[in-house]
């Protein structure tokens, strides 16, 4: 598991673990402009994101629409998802996880901007 408040660099931005608990997690996470998360999705944890900065383009499976501050939406295990940021200033959103495990290896990338498939 994640260490509480640490951040987490990425080539796409940073998250950081604002709580953990047996079956949840709390991640605030930034994506630079320009940027995007890989498609991916997971086999044990569903995921909610509400957008708190920002405006992204999300996918989710085959469905493409906009996330603006305030909104959210909910991504069940075997979705596939990806945020996209377009605009000039970072998107900064609220990952609330739920599943019976947690780790950063369940995550199934589809494709990946920066070689980690």
């Amino acid at each position: 598991m994640n260490e509480i408040g640490k951040i987490y660099n990425r080539p796409w931005g940073s998250y950081r673990t604002i709580e953990q608990r047996e079956n949840y997690q709390i991640k605030h996470i930034i994506v630079y402009p320009g940027q995007r998360l890989s498609l991916q999705y997971h086999l044990k944890r569903d995921e909610h994101w509400t957008i708190i900065k920002g405006i992204g383009k999300m996918q989710l499976d085959e469905e493409i629409f906009e996330l603006s501050i305030n909104e959210s939406v909910y991504i069940p295990k075997q979705s596939k998802h990806r945020i996209t940021n377009q605009s000039n200033s970072n998107i900064e959103f609220i990952e609330i996880q739920i599943g019976t495990y947690l780790g950063e290896d369940d995550i199934v990338r589809l494709s990946d901007d920066y070689g980690r498939i």
